[in-house]
């Protein structure tokens, strides 16, 4: 993925035509979530911290369950990686 087309789903401008499958998981993960379930201000800072390298939703998957859950139970208020996508589905499914 080119570094601008990152950058864009990282700052979750990318739109729904670019995107159809998926909510880009900045936008899905959002500020106001990460600050309500975490002490971290952003998606971006929750990855940094845990050492991730992330640029797709892939990338996420590929990650170690046991090892994103790990940090999903330190970094924010859920159990589990599961927990955490549930919830800012349905909160993002709200707004």
């Amino acid at each position: 993925m080119p570094f601008d087309e990152l950058l864009k789903e990282l700052q979750g401008q990318k739109t729904v035509q670019e995107d159809p499958e998926h909510t880009p998981l900045a936008q899905l993960f959002n500020d106001a979530f990460m600050s309500k379930h975490s002490k971290l201000n952003s998606f971006s800072e929750f990855l940094t911290k845990g050492n991730f390298q992330v640029d797709t939703r892939e990338d996420v998957q590929n990650i170690p369950d046991e090892l994103f859950d790990r940090h999903v139970a330190r970094e924010t208020d859920f159990a589990n990686w599961k927990d955490m996508l549930d919830t800012a589905t349905k909160e993002f499914g709200k707004s």
